[in-house]
């Protein structure tokens, strides 16, 4: 087996352990808003009745209520949030709003080839419209629309880069641009770069605890009631009524449909409670990085960045100049638990800093500030699933693998399609019409989990040939990601 540009360019023990003496353990975005920014709504207590309930406060159902309200002013629309707005996926990812609702061009190919040209089209339309939100309804979650650059940091990566260009050249893709070594490390100084391709027109880099604030707050003003700290129990669907009902300990809101948006937690609905599993991924922001170290590292182009392996990194720079780096381990836990105990993963933080410095050695003595996690709803086909439940009055979508920060304001759109019975170009795709194949139970679902990532951490280290199990997966339609 082979080794990694990471463990033979692997920096000294003393500087990995200076980086991480004074780190918190804290989710830098949800520190970086404004004061009063997070919680202090009610909690629901009493009976509420409404057109359309939403369960969950993060991007799928703010953008549900915001949206339902721009469709019809006049609904009463109230969201319902466990704990508090933005806290979970929501206000912990990286920021890459990408344009892609099929996990990428090669998962999407391989799943719905005839449907893609539309996919794309109606993926770059919607991360327009995020762009424009900020016009559109007054906010500020800090959006640029600055690509995503993959580079190849193995030998072997960089024929897959030449394939990408070459076929993005001949489907007529605009603004996918390839880097030989001189131009990738004259964009960003990695000595780690052998190649790269810049997609400039499908990513937008954001700050995401951001949005879900200025999401909730314009849902407010348009109407929506919004109450946190208040857990859904229970999904009544009394058969004479039509009705839908949410009952939470101290109150229930009383709908004609509901929208659930609960994505890595357990589903209200039983038979969506195998669709998913909750994989915890990990990041480390530094502090702000001087004039001088941000010279030394060029990117004045700003894309986010990810790197081309199996087990990859994923990095950004923030509005105040520090470098988000995160990725790599994907880690699944017995029994489909969400548990805040997963989040502290001290190995895992010095695997990253370890990475972040043969990335980037000339930032030796910089420190990381922040450290967090958080749990990712992954699904077998890598990108989310739709449908709708109690004879249409409920919708839901969940499964959006690590790319939700774009593709959860087109769910929206779709689930609120859905339950207006709309027949039309997103509720006809195959995407959102079929099922993919559940996980498995326990313990198939933790051996076979644990077993895919020994092989892809093999295909790594074997210049990206994939094994029996790995290629048996692929041809199944199955998969693990984050």
């Amino acid at each position: 087996m082979g080794t990694t540009v990471f463990e033979r360019r692997r920096p000294p023990a003393s500087v990995v352990s200076h980086s991480l003496e004074r780190t918190a353990r804290s989710v830098f975005w949800l520190d970086d808003l404004p004061a009063g920014a997070v919680g202090g709504r009610p909690k629901l207590a009493g009976h509420r009745v409404a057109d359309l309930v939403i369960v969950g406060g993060g991007y799928t159902g703010l953008w549900s209520a915001v949206l339902a309200k721009r469709r019809n002013p006049n609904a009463r629309v109230v969201l319902v949030e466990a704990k508090s707005i933005g806290w979970a996926a929501s206000g912990r990812n990286g920021g890459f709003c990408e344009a892609s609702l099929t996990h990428g061009q090669e998962n999407g190919m391989a799943r719905w080839p005839k449907e893609m040209a539309t996919l794309d089209r109606l993926g770059l339309a919607n991360l327009d419209a995020i762009e424009a939100a900020e016009a559109d309804y007054g906010m500020d979650f800090h959006f640029e629309r600055t690509g995503q650059l993959a580079p190849a940091v193995e030998e072997h990566q960089v024929e897959w880069l030449r394939e990408w260009h070459a076929e993005a050249t001949e489907r007529g893709e605009e603004g996918v641009v390839y880097l030989d070594e001189h131009e990738a490390q004259a964009a960003v100084a990695s000595p780690t770069y052998l190649a790269a391709v810049w997609e400039q027109r499908t990513n937008g880099m954001l700050q995401p605890a951001r949005l879900a604030s200025e999401l909730a707050r314009v849902a407010e003003e348009l109407g929506v009631e919004i109450f946190e700290h208040s857990p859904v129990k229970r999904l009544d669907t009394p058969g004479s009524t039509g009705a839908v009902s949410m009952i939470t300990n101290d109150g229930r809101v009383d709908a004609e449909r509901a929208v659930l948006a609960t994505n890595v937690f357990p589903s209200l609905v039983k038979r969506n409670r195998l669709m998913t599993v909750p994989v915890y991924d990990y990041v480390l922001m530094t502090e702000p990085l001087s004039p001088r170290q941000l010279a030394d590292i060029g990117w004045g182009d700003r894309q986010g960045i990810g790197d081309l392996a199996n087990q990859f990194h994923y990095y950004r720079l923030s509005k105040d100049h520090r470098i988000l780096f995160g990725g790599y381990d994907a880690i699944y836990h017995y029994g489909r638990k969400v548990r805040s105990e997963y989040e502290n993963r001290p190995e895992t933080w010095q695997r990253l800093a370890s990475h972040f410095f043969t990335t980037f050695p000339q930032l030796e003595g910089l420190r990381f500030s922040h450290q967090w996690a958080g749990a990712i709803d992954t699904s077998t086909q890598f990108t989310a699933f739709f449908g709708t439940a109690r004879d249409d009055r409920v919708a839901y979508a969940a499964g959006f693998t690590g790319l939700g920060v774009g593709s959860t304001r087109f769910a929206a759109e779709v689930m609120l399609d859905l339950l207006e019975g709309r027949d039309n170009e997103r509720t006809s795709l195959e995407m959102v019409r079929k099922r993919p194949l559940p996980f498995p139970p326990e313990p198939a679902a933790s051996i076979g989990i644990n077993a895919t990532r020994w092989s892809l951490d093999r295909a790594d280290h074997n210049r990206g040939r994939r094994n029996l199990l790995l290629k048996t997966l692929d041809a199944l339609g199955l998969g693990f990601d984050s």
